[in-house]
């Protein structure tokens, strides 16, 4: 491995600096504890489930009440932003006084076969509504704002997804292209490598797993980060494969699937978010040449929204 990869992958899963605020705990809970351990998975579980109740609770206590041991909770405290149990402790009181000061939702997202579809337009916006916060709780600005950074600077940039991640790749290249810079989404794996050999160090490489284990949109972003260009992985999973390779990650929600609702459709509303957040912060650093592109592209186009 090059540029220190090792080295990049410990730094992009240690976390923040400073620990997320209480209302940021219960996203981190969905989108780490699918890469936890099972026993890290109840502890995390329990404290977003009862934030009060283990809130007042010791790290033995709650050891006992999970039936794990006082490292495995000292270690999820850790895995989810906090030097240590007590700073746990702390954002779980603060997060149970913010839902006790407001009114718990009544909508619960399962959907039934037999649900009016009255019920499935309610739990899926509850649903997006959710996965949306969850998002913007958990997304470093710091590594938003680098990305950002290489990308308002880039000779080229080339977006790697597959499946749905690949519809998210080219609703941000199309964005990227309407502010006239140059930018292309590659869902053909063998296409996505062979143009990733030709990128260099002022040009940036974007891969969007859900997964963060995709090899197709893997293989191509090792090619580019090998080749010196600056690497982004969006993906929910902050400690997977995809990270190795990435100079910088945005962290996606991971909402939970159901029969009805596959994961494709969850990630994909979080990815979104994620990807305009990009090009918003892009648009605002190249303002000078990013507005006159767009009026030029909505000039051209005007003439076909005529009747």
């Amino acid at each position: 491995m090059t540029r220190n990869v090792k080295e990049t992958f410990a730094a992009a899963g240690a976390g923040p600096e400073t620990p997320p605020a209480p209302a940021a705990l219960a996203a981190k809970v969905r989108t780490l504890a699918p890469s936890m351990t099972r026993s890290m998975q109840r502890v995390a579980e329990a404290v977003a489930s009862d934030p009060a109740g283990c809130a007042a609770l010791t790290v033995t206590g709650l050891a006992g009440l999970t039936g794990t041991s006082e490292a495995t909770v000292v270690r999820t405290a850790r895995l989810l932003g906090y030097p240590g149990y007590r700073d746990l402790r702390l954002a779980l009181a603060g997060l149970a006084a913010q839902q006790q000061s407001g009114r718990a939702p009544s909508i619960t997202t399962d959907i039934a076969v037999d649900d009016p579809l009255s019920d499935v337009v309610a739990k899926l916006a509850y649903e997006e509504q959710q996965t949306l916060a969850d998002t913007a709780a958990a997304l470093d600005t710091v590594q938003l704002g680098a990305a950002v950074a290489a990308a308002a600077t880039a000779r080229r940039i080339d977006v790697y997804g597959i499946g749905a991640s690949g519809l998210v790749a080219q609703d941000l290249t199309q964005k990227l292209l309407r502010i006239g810079l140059i930018a292309h989404a590659h869902s053909d794996p063998h296409l996505a490598v062979t143009n990733a050999v030709q990128l260099r160090a002022k040009d940036v490489a974007i891969a969007i797993t859900h997964s963060g284990s995709t090899g197709d949109v893997i293989e191509p972003l090792r090619v580019a980060f090998e080749h010196g260009a600056t690497t982004v992985a969006i993906t929910g999973r902050p400690d997977s494969p995809v990270t190795q390779y990435a100079d910088h990650v945005l962290t996606t929600s991971t909402s939970r699937e159901t029969e009805l609702r596959p994961a494709a459709m969850s990630s994909r509303t979080s990815q979104l978010l994620v990807v305009d957040c990009l090009f918003v912060g892009v648009a605002q650093r190249t303002y000078e040449t990013a507005a006159p592109a767009l009026a030029a592209s909505y000039e051209a186009l005007a003439h076909r929204h005529r009747r």
